[in-house]
């Protein structure tokens, strides 16, 4: 219930819907109420302007970022990467992976990987969707990591999670926590906070390497303080992690 609960209030954490509530409302009462339809009017365009603006989304989520580490600054190696999902969808039309922007968590395992920094990569993370539940992603990126020349025997996945919470809970299940292993958690920089907290909640002592960071080092230009219609999308992804870091400890799953 909780997994499609917070599917389906998702598009409450966008500021777009909340700008597009705001129009609508104004639409519905601007003949009975003109004044009040005015404000909401103004405010939805304040609200535009505010949450288009990079230079506040990018201050906004280098406060929540976790910080990166460098890789000299990692022990020198660890038994197994622990990969969290989320980074692709599946066209089974075309038998084809289409990745996204979070698939820079498989690529600085890969990285990782053939340094040797770690000696196994265990994928966590079934299907996200409510009704699409035979398409698991830990096993999709198993298939195509043996496929580019990984060894099976260095890939463990889990693939029954469906969420961050399920994700650890999961885990522990097939990649128990209090068996000597050395642990590297990855996962977006974004998304970190709410990966760390579930792991640890779950008994597991690992160190963290953070990828896919939408802020970083800050750097000035002028394109920080030009309104760009891809940073609302943006807000939503932070508002999205905070409300479910939330909702996670309000029912006690951290």
């Amino acid at each position: 219930m909780f997994f499609i609960l917070s599917k389906v209030f998702q598009f409450l954490f966008s500021p777009l819907t909340w700008i597009l509530i705001l129009m609508v409302l104004r639409v519905i009462i601007h003949k009975k109420k003109p004044k009040l339809a005015k404000k909401m009017m103004i405010t939805a365009l304040i609200m535009l302007l505010l949450f288009t603006n990079p230079f506040l989304f990018y201050e906004a989520m280098r406060a929540y970022e976790v910080d990166a580490v460098k890789k000299e600054d990692l022990r020198k190696d660890y038994d197994y990467a622990i990969l969290l999902s989320g980074m692709l969808t599946y066209d089974d039309y075309y038998d084809r992976i289409n990745f996204q922007r979070s698939a820079d968590r498989l690529l600085q395992t890969l990285d990782l990987y053939y340094e040797g920094k770690v000696k196994k990569i265990f994928i966590t993370g079934g299907s996200g969707e409510i009704f699409n539940q035979k398409d698991k992603e830990a096993i999709i990126l198993k298939n195509y990591l043996i496929k580019i020349g990984i060894p099976e025997n260095d890939i463990l996945v889990e693939s029954n999670s469906r969420n961050t919470y399920e994700n650890a809970r999961e885990s522990g299940k097939i990649l128990p926590p209090d068996k000597g292993y050395t642990f590297l958690l990855i996962t977006s920089a974004f998304h970190m906070r709410r990966a760390v907290a579930c792991f640890k909640k779950q008994g597991y002592s690992f160190d963290v390497y953070v990828t896919d960071r939408y802020a970083g080092r800050r750097r000035w230009n002028i394109d920080l303080f030009v309104p760009k219609a891809e940073i609302l999308g943006y807000w939503a992804i932070l508002f999205k992690e905070i409300g479910g870091l939330a909702a996670y400890k309000i029912t006690g799953k951290i």
